[in-house]
């Protein structure tokens, strides 16, 4: 089996092996990954940090061996944690990273990181300041930056920042951490899902305090929710419906 990992900011991570094709994750700078399938010039993978697959393009990637693969998962996680920073080439050029890079890979790739690294404390005051720091980033499918991000994108990066493993998708993290009876006993930083008139949870958001929720719909902003589920103060009206609140730390 082969390996890789990230070697530029963002690459695209798709459903098949076409730049057409649509895109389901993305892959920030310094994660990495099994090569589990190879076609002309494109490369299955399966994440390292959540095990999900997806085609992305054999000229994107840089392959590493499998004992740097093993020695990188061993390594605890450290993030970037301004919305762009830069890393700096051996030949000092320099390119953009943004937040929520993982900089576990520096070493190997040769590259050199200009801010102080960000080793995070998983407690809920540090992940609301680093949630708010996406607030007002648009909406993409399959987006994990703060140029473009999806729902459960949004949630698992802000989660992974403070080393906390989320699922890629909306509906694994709902499988994932402890249930809660009723929204009033949640706390800022759990997660509030939210399903469709079949039941298949389509949607997930970051609770704050005072009944209000940082999601990603349209872009990443803040409503209010009660037992219901997410009022939209701009519609004035509920625009998904609650499923579920879960505790993941």
């Amino acid at each position: 089996m082969k390996y890789g990992i990230c070697p530029l900011g963002i690459i695209p991570v798709r459903i098949e092996n076409a730049h057409k094709s649509e895109l389901v994750n993305q892959l920030l700078y310094g994660e990495f990954f099994k090569i589990i399938d190879n076609r002309k010039d494109w490369y299955k993978i399966r994440s390292q940090w959540d095990a999900y697959e997806g085609w992305v393009a054999s000229n994107q990637v840089h392959e590493i061996t499998e004992d740097q693969y093993k020695y990188l998962s061993q390594q605890t996680i450290v993030s970037s944690g301004n919305l762009i920073d830069f890393v700096r080439l051996t030949n000092e050029e320099i390119f953009p990273i943004p937040l929520g890079s993982d900089l576990r890979g520096l070493k190997l790739l040769t590259h050199h990181y200009e801010s102080p690294q960000v080793d995070r404390l998983s407690n809920r005051e540090a992940l609301l300041q680093t949630a708010f720091l996406y607030l007002h980033s648009p909406y993409l499918w399959g987006g994990r930056t703060p140029m473009g991000i999806d729902c459960s994108g949004f949630t698992q990066i802000v989660y992974k920042i403070h080393g906390i493993p989320l699922k890629r998708d909306a509906s694994q993290q709902a499988d994932q951490g402890t249930t809660l009876s009723f929204i009033e006993e949640s706390q800022a930083g759990d997660l509030a899902f939210f399903d469709n008139k079949e039941g298949a949870i389509i949607h997930v958001g970051i609770l704050l305090q005072n009944h209000h929720i940082l999601h990603a719909h349209g872009k990443v902003r803040i409503d209010r929710i009660d037992q219901t589920g997410i009022f939209n103060v701009d519609n004035q009206t509920h625009s998904h419906r609650l499923r579920l609140i879960k505790r993941m730390l």
